[in-house]
């Protein structure tokens, strides 16, 4: 089956072969002399242009061709169970089309792991089904709490905005997103509405969601199956009642939390720059897992000013942009070779 959008371009494949045979060499004596090489595992991938850039880059290439891990681009324009055999399919493709191809192949090739299941990621293209999962959490005696800021949900009539918010008690200035993900940056715009008035300006379908002050630092928490990751980086700053007062209108703000915004190496206040507990994250990176049926996301975190221990969760992207993530390499080879390894324990013995 054609696949609408982006098409396979064979030339790819033998200029990433030719990538990791030049990293593999740098990185041969890895394997010490008597190791035998890892089996074989081939990974299928049908990924955007812009996430292969930023995903697969030269040392992951390589790396994962020393320890025995192929990544092959997946061709859009020939049926999925032709290919392969693949041991695992990664995935990142919008539209209902892939969805439906890669849900079949599931059930034909129970075999492959496939990440991540296509229905399983649908609940995070919702920023209402996204984060229910969080609010319904039993994260208690775990070193903090965490929750999900207070919020609603607009589908319809912008003019009807401000009653609305009035009905739900939500409390000025309010930060406004796109309701749906569909992986354009128009989805990642954000905007802060600072008075009643102006909340008619904005365009549903959207979620509103009360600030909260966050001394202008947010925690990316990446997770890659059973390993966590986390990461600083610069957010909006405070507004004080004093602030609020002056400011008026409805603002766009840049996307926050990219890469340039680092603040692994910023001269913070420790109150701020504290890291959540390991033993919160390892709990909320678990029972998300289970709720979401997912295995690569990342979890925007921010604590609440003034407190130690009290968090929200902002958003959740599923498959992030993981090459902004430091030691990504190893974390992710590690991870698929951990695929491996479960799915021989769960043979049964001959």
């Amino acid at each position: 089956m054609r696949l609408k959008g982006e098409i396979h371009n064979p030339c790819c494949d033998e200029e990433e072969e030719k990538v990791a045979e030049e990293n593999g060499g740098e990185l041969n004596s890895i394997v010490g002399v008597g190791i035998s090489p890892p089996a074989k595992l081939v990974v299928g991938y049908a990924l955007t242009s812009k996430k292969k850039k930023s995903f697969l880059q030269p040392k992951l290439l390589g790396l994962a061709r020393n320890m025995g891990i192929f990544f092959i681009a997946i061709d859009l324009n020939r049926p999925l169970s032709d290919q392969g055999p693949f041991d695992v399919v990664l995935h990142k493709l919008a539209g209902k089309e892939w969805s439906e191809i890669i849900e079949d192949y599931r059930q034909k090739h129970p075999e492959v792991t496939v990440l991540d299941p296509p229905n399983a990621v649908q609940h995070l293209h919702n920023r209402q089904s996204m984060l229910q999962g969080v609010a319904d959490l039993n994260l208690s005696d775990c070193h903090g709490r965490v929750g999900v800021p207070k919020q609603l949900i607009v589908t319809k009539d912008p003019l009807s905005i401000p009653n609305e918010v009035d009905k739900a008690g939500l409390k000025l200035p309010l930060v406004a997103k796109p309701l749906l993900v569909d992986g354009s940056a128009k989805s990642h715009e954000l905007f802060l509405a600072y008075d009643q008035c102006s909340l008619s300006e904005l365009e549903p379908p959207l979620v509103l969601q009360e600030f909260v002050n966050h001394g202008g630092v947010l925690f990316k928490v990446y997770i890659v199956g059973e390993a966590i990751k986390v990461v600083r980086r610069f957010s909006l700053p405070n507004i004080s009642k004093r602030e609020l007062e002056k400011l008026a209108g409805v603002f766009r703000f840049p996307r926050v939390s990219c890469a340039a915004a680092s603040a692994d190496d910023a001269d913070l206040d420790p109150s701020i720059a504290e890291l959540p507990e390991r033993p919160l994250l390892e709990n909320l990176a678990r029972q998300l897992r289970q709720r979401l049926g997912l295995r690569l996301f990342n979890v925007d975190m921010i604590r609440e000013h003034g407190t130690k221990d009290v968090f929200y969760v902002i958003d959740i992207n599923y498959f992030p942009g993981y090459g902004k993530m430091p030691d990504y390499e190893h974390i992710f080879t590690d991870f698929l070779l951990s695929l491996v390894q479960s799915k021989h324990k769960k043979r049964p013995a001959t």
